[in-house]
């Protein structure tokens, strides 16, 4: 096999009874503690110090959820954000919860992080994706420890912003970095971000709710990851012309076509070079909709007896989903392979043929923003099927940088993925193209000018 991707001899099938002769003469191309210890570095390489800015500031950055250590899975777009930031010729100050795996520098060129404890480790679960169940509803140690974590946080940005004085404030996930923010601005300019799970939990529960509209009415600028997340915080009291769809970035050096990596990977797996490989990636939450792609795995098996699906990631429905794909007699067609640390994506993406991102909008309306994951799939090159939710639309455009079928609808996944692995031309014309539009469009850079746009006019309207 020619181009970028790893060569692999079809000579016969995937596996023993390939149904598809055609597949395996023609498998297309990709187109493209708090101190010491490792230090976790910026998601994109192409950051440069500009000092764009008429005002340099100083940022005071509220969040529940940071790269811990490198590789991190938790809160990933977060670095590239501070990072870009920093990189523009302000200081940023990161306020977060401790957490017993913090394992990274103090400061990070212009980046500070300054931790707050709240409770004992074992009830450490304030932040970093661990305080709700599945993403559904809150835990129970959740509830118990907030108001201790939230004061903590409060007292903590606080102190920041007087000792490094601060011309920022910036909470992310307006539930609960946003009212933690507004609590500690005092007359500073607030600025909000909303990611996804913050809108959720604010709809669901009355008093949350509260919290979220005073929160915004509290902020000068409100960002959001998606329309669908902006039209809901106006919902909740955002206001409209104080707000904006703000997307994530991604780095498409990072997430480059490596056919060499992806073939090693494939090896350290016990995947056959020439079997058909669909790879998937997040939390083991309802929003996800992994459950479907078991499912649609079990409906191609018939005619794709070679297909191997693997998914990565951990969280609380991981028993459920293995109990699913064991009861379709799926065995080691479907590998369950854990966190992948954030640096081993890339060979993942490689490694796969068709990359399957099924979100759905789940019994409780929760639903997400736009998955990283996705953006980085679609900037690899690798074919990608997904579902029009959320923000996913505004990136997947169907039969052109992705294959979107509806949500929720496994027979749908099935057929396109089926489709898909039948037809080599589309996997390479839909692969280079979702590349390279992400490559232009997708710039972290242009995103952390972005928010030093908001910053600047936040500061001059004096917030």
């Amino acid at each position: 096999m020619s181009g970028s991707r790893t060569h692999r001899s079809c000579s016969s099938s995937w596996g023993s009874s390939c149904s598809s002769s055609a597949w395996c003469r023609n498998r297309s191309p990709h187109s493209g503690s708090s101190g010491g210890g490792s230090r976790a570095t910026a998601s994109s390489g192409r950051l440069r110090h500009s000092g764009s800015s008429a005002m340099p500031h100083t940022v005071v950055m509220v969040t529940t959820s940071y790269p811990r250590f490198s590789g991190d899975t938790v809160g990933t777009f977060l670095e590239p954000i501070a990072q870009g930031v920093a990189a523009r010729g302000h200081a940023v100050h990161v306020v977060a919860p401790w957490h017993p795996r913090i394992n990274r520098d103090r400061i990070d060129g212009r980046v500070h992080f300054h931790y707050f404890r709240y409770a004992p480790a074992r009830f450490s679960v304030f932040g970093y994706a661990e305080g709700l169940r599945a993403d559904v509803d809150l835990k129970a140690a959740a509830y118990l420890t907030a108001p201790l974590a939230a004061t903590a946080s409060t007292l903590l940005a606080r102190r920041v912003a007087r000792r490094h004085g601060a011309t920022i404030m910036h909470g992310h996930w307006v539930i609960p970095g946003g009212v933690i923010a507004a609590a500690a601005a005092g007359r500073l300019p607030l600025a909000i971000s909303l990611h996804g799970s913050d809108v959720y939990v604010a709809e669901q529960h009355r008093l949350i709710g509260r919290a979220a509209r005073w929160a915004f009415g509290r902020a000068g600028w409100v960002t959001a990851c998606s329309d669908d997340l902006r039209q809901r915080a106006i919902g909740l009291g955002a206001v409209p012309d104080r707000s904006e769809v703000l997307p994530y970035g991604v780095d498409p050096a990072r997430f480059s076509p490596d056919p060499s990596a992806g073939g090693r990977l494939r090896a350290q797996l016990g995947i056959d070079a020439d079997a058909p490989l669909v790879f998937t990636a997040g939390r083991l939450v309802r929003k996800k909709g992994f459950e479907f792609l078991v499912d649609a795995a079990a409906r191609l098996a018939p005619d794709w007896p070679a297909l191997r699906l693997v998914i990565a990631g951990a969280g609380d429905l991981d028993g459920e989903l293995r109990q699913l794909a064991q009861a379709a007699d799926l065995g080691k067609r479907v590998s369950f392979v854990g966190d992948v640390p954030q640096d081993a994506i890339p060979a993942y993406l490689s490694a796969a043929d068709i990359v399957v991102v099924p979100s759905v909008r789940d019994a409780a309306g929760n639903v997400d923003g736009l998955p990283n994951f996705l953006l980085e799939a679609l900037v690899s090159g690798t074919p990608v099927v997904t579902t029009d939710v959320g923000g996913i639309g505004s990136v997947a455009k169907d039969g052109r940088t992705a294959s979107v079928v509806a949500p929720g609808d496994a027979a749908a996944l099935a057929t396109a993925i089926d489709r898909l692995m039948r037809d080599p031309e589309r996997r390479r014309a839909m692969g280079e193209t979702a590349r390279g539009e992400l490559s232009k469009s997708r710039d972290w850079e242009d995103v952390a000018a972005r928010f030093e746009a908001i910053y600047d006019r936040l500061a001059g309207a004096g917030g």
